[in-house]
């Protein structure tokens, strides 16, 4: 494997840490704080705020790079921008019909097929029917499985937990059996939230002209910086969908008030601090990718959406998450972590594979 793979494939790594890491401050937040008096204040940080200060102050020319690479690769890095942080509010959605471990294992499953293949069916349709493509596709397909195996893990897990509990009362049972003709839309949400999540792979690969008109020798913007030219474009696209989902939500329920309450101070901070992580995640997933070469997108998704499950799952141990849950789900979850690490090997020998 060549030197310039390695350092992506530790690019994507760094960027699944801080991705599978974001959630965390989350849980400092007191209990009864409002949803979105959490993620409105950090999705606005993550789209808006961070990409406007750091991205003119990090790449030479920003606004002329734009300018140069044309109207069309602009709308359609903002159009799947804008699709990326749809994915993102839908996927909160479906937690309240199917539950977490349901909802993550459909998403990431979804995020991981589609983030994959559809920039490689679109760019490099060519590349599917050879010897490194069948070695990509089994890696897929790998990553697929041991996040289902996962999804399961997580779901024998709340069953365990849930039986260790108390018990249900009958008006929540009765409550229960009303949410079950629910299960059908929550499914269908789920794999809906993977696909538009998905579109990050896609404006990523539409945003190559961003990236390669940054690295400009005149410009000599080095490769990081590149790379937050074409992250801080996406972003913005999903500032559209986020912010506004988020700011809908602050009316509907008339909480925009909980952001003057005493101690808003803190939940800002934590939300700042996820946000700085966030968007670490996806910058070092931008600049690994530019670091893979061809099928870069298509083997960087899977690798970094593979990493940051793993990543999470760390955490959830790290954290009490699993404690008192079932051996079974425990064993699980093992395999599913296994599962994922073999696709993630099969997808870089699949790239070494490619002819240089």
């Amino acid at each position: 494997m060549e030197t310039d793979q390695i350092i992506g494939f530790g690019l994507m790594l760094a960027g699944a840490i801080c991705g599978g890491s974001f959630g965390l401050p989350s849980k400092y937040v007191k209990k009864e704080t409002p949803w979105e008096v959490l993620w409105g204040p950090f999705f606005f940080f993550v789209t808006i705020l961070i990409p406007i200060v750091v991205a003119p102050l990090v790449v030479n020319d920003l606004g002329g790079i734009y300018s140069r690479v044309g109207t069309n690769t602009i709308i359609a890095v903002l159009a799947f921008g804008l699709l990326w942080g749809l994915g993102s509010m839908t996927l909160g959605m479906s937690f309240a019909f199917i539950g977490l471990s349901l909802a993550y294992a459909l998403n990431y499953g979804a995020q991981i097929v589609c983030g994959s293949m559809m920039p490689m069916l679109l760019f490099d349709a060519d590349q599917i029917l050879t010897s490194h493509g069948y070695v990509i596709l089994a890696g897929v397909a790998v990553c697929l499985v041991g996040v289902v195996v996962s999804g399961r893990a997580g779901i024998l897990k709340e069953r365990s937990l849930k039986k260790d509990g108390p018990e249900a009362k009958p008006d929540q049972e009765e409550a229960s059996a009303v949410k079950k003709p629910k299960m059908l839309i929550g499914l269908v949400i789920g794999v809906g939230s993977g696909i538009l999540c998905a579109c990050y792979a896609l404006a990523s690969a539409y945003a190559e002209p961003i990236g390669k008109e940054a690295q400009d020798a005149v410009l000599n913007n080095a490769d990081w910086a590149a790379a937050w030219a074409v992250t801080a474009m996406i972003l913005w696209g999903g500032a559209v969908s986020s912010c506004l989902y988020c700011a809908v939500q602050l009316t509907r329920n008339k909480t925009w008030g909980h952001l003057a309450k005493p101690g808003v101070g803190r939940v800002l901070l934590l939300a700042a601090v996820m946000a700085v992580l966030h968007d670490a995640a996806i910058f070092f997933f931008g600049l690994g990718w530019l670091h893979l070469g061809g099928l870069g997108v298509s083997v960087g998704y899977p690798v970094f959406m593979s990493f940051a499950i793993i990543v999470g799952n760390v955490h959830g141990f790290r954290t009490g998450e699993w404690k008192g849950a079932s051996r079974e789900s425990i064993v699980w979850i093992i395999v599913g972590i296994a599962l994922l690490i073999v696709g993630v090997c099969l997808l870089a020998q699949g790239k070494a594979m490619m002819p240089s």
